[in-house]
């Protein structure tokens, strides 16, 4: 999807929806200078044409209570894993899932309330039919944690 394609007004309900997700259609429609309705069908076309890809909430402050990890993921079969993927798609801790290139093929992340549920959705990933290894990377420090800008125009 390309960004440059959408209208300033669409690229200002995104920069909006991106600040806050929350915000109500008749306050981002004060914000655009448009109706709230003419909003709403706004934000419903982005989301059919993949502008608009989800709505994440972070629980608490940042770096508070979660415990966080960086699986890579070893497949048996690169070509044939999607069953993995599925698995990891049904873990909500699961926050992050790349394919990658290199020697392994999953990055993973795993944001969780304890090392204890740590262990126990790396002992699932692991036991998980198609997972021939893995290796595990605990977060010591975040540094920089921030959303995904939005392309310039």
């Amino acid at each position: 999807m390309d960004r440059a394609s959408l209208d300033r007004i669409d690229q200002g309900i995104l920069a909006e929806l991106t600040r806050n997700a929350r915000i109500s259609h008749a306050e981002l429609a004060a914000k655009v200078l448009l109706s709230r309705n003419a909003v709403r069908q706004r934000i419903d076309r982005m989301e059919r044409q993949g502008y608009i890809q989800g709505y994440t909430v972070v629980a608490g402050a940042p770096g508070q209570g979660l415990v966080s990890a960086f699986l890579m993921v070893y497949r048996k079969d690169r070509v044939r894993g999607a069953d993995v993927i599925a698995v990891l798609q049904a873990i909500p801790e699961v926050v992050l899932c790349d394919v990658v290139s290199g020697d392994f093929d999953l990055l993973v992340r795993v944001e969780a309330r304890s090392l204890e549920r740590i262990q126990e959705i790396w002992e699932q990933i692991a036991a998980t039919p198609g997972v021939a290894d893995t290796v595990t990377a605990m977060t010591l420090s975040n540094y920089v944690r921030r959303a995904a800008p939005l392309m310039p125009t």
